[in-house]
Order: C-alpha cells, then sequence, then structure tokens
C-alpha cells in the first residue's frame, strides 16, 4: 500500500475503524440531498453489492441503518424475535455476550451455551441443545469473535439449524468482505455487519442481510421506531430513501470501499491479503517471542491475539504509547480474559507495513529491556 498518501494519519492496527485508501476518504468531501435522485441510486447500489458479496440476491433483502455494529445487532433481535419466540445464544467471547444481552434488555426470551474464550463453538452440542428445547426458534452466533480472533464453524452451525429447521442469526462484523458467506449454499436467516471491517470503509452504518420471508414475518415485532428493520426495508421498497436522516458521506465511501473490493478480486482475494498479513505478522512476532493466543486451527486471519510477555521489560500501556509515538496504533485494552493484546491484520495494509511494524517492535522491544520503563499504577 502507498503510505505516503496517508502520511498525516497512524496506521490504525485495531479490528475497526481501520486504516482506509484515500480514494475511499476522497469520496466524503461531496455533499448529498439525502431525498435526491443521485444519492437514492447510490444507496440502492450499495444494498445491491451488499447482497452480491454474499451471493443473497435472489433470497435476501439488505438493509442498511445508522449506527455501529451494535445497533444493527440489536435492531436484527428485536426485528426478527417475536413474543412467541426463543432465542439460543452461542458464546466464546465478548460479542456473543453482548447477543445475550441486548436479548435480554429487549426482554426477549432467551437461553444460552457458552465455550472458553479459546475454544470454538461445538456444533454437536448446539444440535443436542436445539433436541433437547423444541421451544428454541432462532440461534445467534458470532462468525469472527473479535475478542480473540477465533473462526466458529459457520458451515457446520448452519447445517444443525438447518437439520432441527430453526433459523440461524450471524453476527458477521469481523468476517464479511473477505471470510467466506454463501448465502446460495449456506441457509442463514440473517447477516449482521458494519461498514468498517473487512469491507474497508469508514465506521457509521451497520447492515443487515435477511431472508425475506423472515423479514415479512417479522411485521410488528420491533417496539423501537427506528430500529425496525421490517419498517426500514419497507421504506427503501417504496421509494428507495431512508426513513431517517441517512450518513450520507458514509453511504458514498461505503460504494467506494465496494466498488474496490471487486476491482481486487472479490472476498478471496482480500483473504489471501489478510492471510499474508497475518502470516507475516506472526511469524515475525514469533522470532521476538511473542506467543499467539489460539491454536491454529481455530485462528483466523483478521486479528491476532497475543499473550503479553512475562518479563520485567513489558509494561503495555508503555508499548502501546511508544508504538503509537511511531505511528502505529493498535488496540489500547483487551476483551480476553487472559493477560493479551490484539493486533489488528484488516484494512488498506499489506506486508509491507506489518515488516515496518515488525522492525518498529523490534526497535521497542530492544529499547525496553536496555531500560525497563516502571509499570503504571
Amino acid at each position: 500500500m502507498n503510505n505516503d498518501s496517508r502520511s498525516d494519519s497512524p496506521i490504525l492496527l485495531t479490528p475497526g475503524p481501520l486504516t482506509t485508501r484515500p480514494e475511499i476518504r476522497r469520496t466524503m468531501l461531496r455533499d448529498w440531498g439525502s431525498r435526491d435522485k443521485a444519492f437514492i441510486a447510490l444507496t440502492a447500489e450499495m444494498r445491491q453489492r451488499l447482497l452480491a458479496v454474499a451471493q443473497g440476491e435472489d433470497s435476501h433483502a439488505a438493509v442498511p441503518l445508522q449506527g455501529s455494529g451494535t445497533f444493527i445487532v440489536e435492531a436484527t433481535i428485536g426485528t426478527l424475535i417475536g413474543p412467541t419466540d426463543k432465542l439460543l445464544v452461542l458464546i466464546n467471547g465478548a460479542y456473543g455476550e453482548r447477543m445475550l444481552t441486548i436479548a435480554q434488555r429487549l426482554k426477549r426470551c432467551v437461553t444460552l451455551l457458552r465455550w472458553p474464550e479459546d475454544q470454538a463453538i461445538d456444533p454437536a452440542r448446539v444440535d443436542h441443545a436445539l433436541a433437547d428445547d423444541p421451544a428454541i426458534t432462532h440461534v445467534a452466533v458470532v462468525h469472527c469473535e473479535t475478542t480473540t480472533g477465533l473462526l466458529n464453524p459457520l458451515e457446520a452451525l448452519a447445517a444443525v439449524t438447518t437439520h432441527r429447521k430453526r433459523a440461524l442469526l450471524v453476527d458477521a462484523m469481523s468476517s464479511f468482505g473477505a471470510l467466506p458467506i454463501n448465502l446460495r449454499q449456506t441457509a442463514i436467516a440473517a447477516v449482521m455487519a458494519s461498514s468498517n471491517k473487512c469491507l474497508e470503509g469508514v465506521p457509521g452504518l451497520g447492515f443487515a442481510l435477511i431472508e425475506k420471508k423472515a423479514l415479512e414475518a417479522a411485521r410488528g415485532n420491533n417496539a423501537s421506531l427506528s430500529l425496525d428493520l421490517h419498517e426500514q426495508c419497507r421504506g427503501f421498497e417504496a421509494n428507495g430513501q431512508w426513513r431517517f436522516t441517512p450518513p450520507v458521506q458514509v453511504v458514498a465511501a461505503l460504494v467506494e470501499a465496494l466498488r474496490t473490493l471487486e476491482n481486487e478480486g472479490g472476498p478471496s482475494a482480500r483473504l489471501r491479503r489478510y492471510q499474508d498479513n497475518f502470516d507475516t505478522l506472526a511469524a515475525g512476532m514469533a522470532a521476538m517471542g511473542f506467543r499467539l493466543y489460539l491454536s491454529p486451527a481455530v485462528q483466523a486471519p483478521i486479528i491476532a491475539t497475543f499473550w503479553q510477555p512475562d518479563a520485567a521489560w513489558f509494561d503495555f500501556a508503555s508499548f502501546y504509547d511508544m508504538l503509537a509515538t511511531r505511528g502505529f496504533l493498535i488496540y489500547p485494552g483487551k476483551l480476553s480474559h487472559a493477560n493479551t493484546f490484539r493486533i489488528g491484520c484488516i484494512g488498506a495494509l499489506d506486508r509491507n507495513d506489518y515488516q515496518r511494524l515488525l522492525v518498529t517492535i523490534g526497535d521497542i522491544k530492544r529499547e525496553l529491556e536496555t531500560t525497563p520503563v516502571r509499570p503504571r499504577v
């Protein structure tokens, strides 16, 4: 990637927001009339392209919503889980826990299964739970758990929910646009994601790809005015317009990002770049003594979680600050219960960026080993 084009910005090595291309940012310099025909056409292109990423053009509707990824997860649960339904949430990280909290706050009937955050969800255990509880109508899972970067077995879980005739809701925030999701081959009632992760847009917009029949059946479920995705979709179908003021520049940036994704070669090509980023990072960190938290069997090339070194020289706050002063921002905290830190492998970055990062980390490590910084109290 051309680092000169973003010399005034840090390199974001976080799970999102993330480093964006200059051409994506430039699209936000224009003003748009939200009811104008040009913006209506832009919205239509966005919705069509989102469906195309997951091959859902025939079966699903793309329903965008203002706000972060959590907004679209709450809107989807509130819309699709009705008063007589029961949701099973599969949890092995912070974002599974968040879906449980959302369902509880919405006073939906909800139950859960938990796994340790370094273990993938076991489809056989889910199958047993569905067999034992016929009241469960929906199952929710995080595809790539951003807590650690763990990849859950989406196709195997979808096979279970299909066999048991239950609806599957997938939080694909950290996977959509890179990891494979094929709605023609995999039965998923709703895929939820946002503009600012693997699609490499900017924050401010979430979206759900929802089965048309499920969306129509959800009429009247959601007590919220602004988060009702059934009504949101009806608005788009009526006149192509958003019901409430849209984030017009964010939409423009996402459309440009989706065009860029297509020009790059689609999700498979983006995944190859992210995998190369991850491999470069993992090998270089291992050479310096840093250990990955997850086993290779469950590791997605989206986020790398490393054990914090048990060494006198290492203090995370100092390590973070020294990286930041050199132009690299990693995630400034941890979601994992373990003593770890995370470095993202996504965004408009390639192996050259990670090689520069590794040189910088090596310099910081030698500096701290020579003169350790006193840990903060």
